[in-house]
């Protein structure tokens, strides 16, 4: 007898209430899937999350992915979302970070592997470290500092992939990881602290532009819809992937050049100041997608020109709210109205 997929899906969403999970989220509903959002709420917002209880098929879960989970409900996809992603985030509680990659990722492995439930791990372009290969493809090995200050989160991840891959060859799940690449967007926190959103907030409010080290250092940024797609995509290919699929942007910008596009984007007196660059902070970033392309159909289709200003207008109204209980709304009044 062949089975056929049901049409409405129940699925976990584990970091449901952070940027991209926030999203994701909000496309699996717009798709009349049933969804589980799985957050402790230590980096995802609330906010992200109250315009999804106007769907019917949407539940919310606060809870730490590091704790034992017991969903009694059928489940047919898992995804798992679930890490701080900016450095200051899961620098924060380094130990708790690791745990949340590893004994998070083993909980939610054995959740999928009990409900016989696909499962999608999203990693990230930091197993690649500070690289040696450009741009990175899915068989470089990485240069990562494994006792460094990131090492929480770069290493964390890695042994997230290791878990992964022995549920695959003992036949356990079937499953399938992503590699994130910088992603951006509306939804990210202001506080967030990764170069995109740092330097919105300081234009809009004044402060200056900070870009570490000389800003030669490159990075490739994919808007959130973008990888959303990929995703999604790479949860529902017929047959899963041997290996890690990147996804990101291989457009690539040199730092310096992102700060300018910002500068001249937003009616701002910032000025741009050059501080020391962070310990293991990767010289250069661009994904190799061929993979991508070949199995899932997928690239991105979204260009920074036209990202930006949506992700700018977003946390110009976010800024904007905040800015009214201090009375302080001059510096993107003009934005927002424009």
């Amino acid at each position: 007898m062949i089975q056929t997929k049901p049409s409405v899906l129940t699925i976990l969403v584990a970091g449901g209430a952070g940027f991209v999970g926030s999203h994701l989220c909000e496309h699996l509903l717009e798709q009349g899937h049933r969804v589980i959002c799985l957050d402790s709420f230590l980096t995802g917002t609330q906010d992200n999350v109250l315009p999804l209880a106007a769907y019917p098929n949407f539940r919310l879960i606060q809870q730490d992915v590091a704790d034992p989970l017991d969903i009694s409900e059928r489940l047919d996809r898992v995804y798992n979302l679930a890490s701080p992603a900016s450095p200051p985030h899961y620098q924060a509680d380094p130990v708790h970070t690791m745990m949340t990659n590893v004994q998070g990722t083993l909980n939610l492995l054995m959740l999928a592997e009990r409900h016989g439930a696909r499962f999608l791990q999203a990693s990230t372009s930091e197993v690649y470290g500070d690289p040696e290969m450009h741009p990175q493809r899915e068989d470089y090995v990485g240069h990562v500092n494994c006792t460094g200050s990131r090492a929480c989160y770069d290493e964390g991840k890695r042994a997230a992939e290791a878990l992964c891959y022995d549920f695959v060859r003992a036949k356990r799940a079937d499953v399938r990881v992503a590699r994130i690449f910088n992603t951006y967007g509306p939804r990210m926190r202001p506080d967030d602290g990764r170069i995109v959103s740092n330097m919105i907030v300081q234009a809009l409010t004044g402060q200056p532009m900070t870009v570490y080290g000389d800003g030669s250092q490159t990075r490739s940024f994919c808007f959130v819809s973008d990888l959303v797609a990929g995703l999604m995509a790479l949860m529902e290919a017929r047959i899963a992937p041997a290996t890690p699929v990147n996804l990101g942007n291989p457009e690539e910008f040199e730092i310096r050049d992102l700060a300018m596009l910002v500068h001249d984007t937003i009616p701002t007196t910032s000025t741009i100041v050059y501080r020391d660059l962070p310990e293991d902070d990767p010289k250069r970033r661009r994904p190799d997608i061929s993979r991508a392309r070949e199995l899932l159909g997928w690239q991105p289709k979204v260009k920074l020109s036209e990202g930006l200003p949506q992700t700018i207008a977003w946390f110009a109204a976010h800024v904007k709210a905040q800015a009214t209980h201090t009375g302080e709304t001059a510096s993107v009044q003009t934005l927002v109205q424009g």
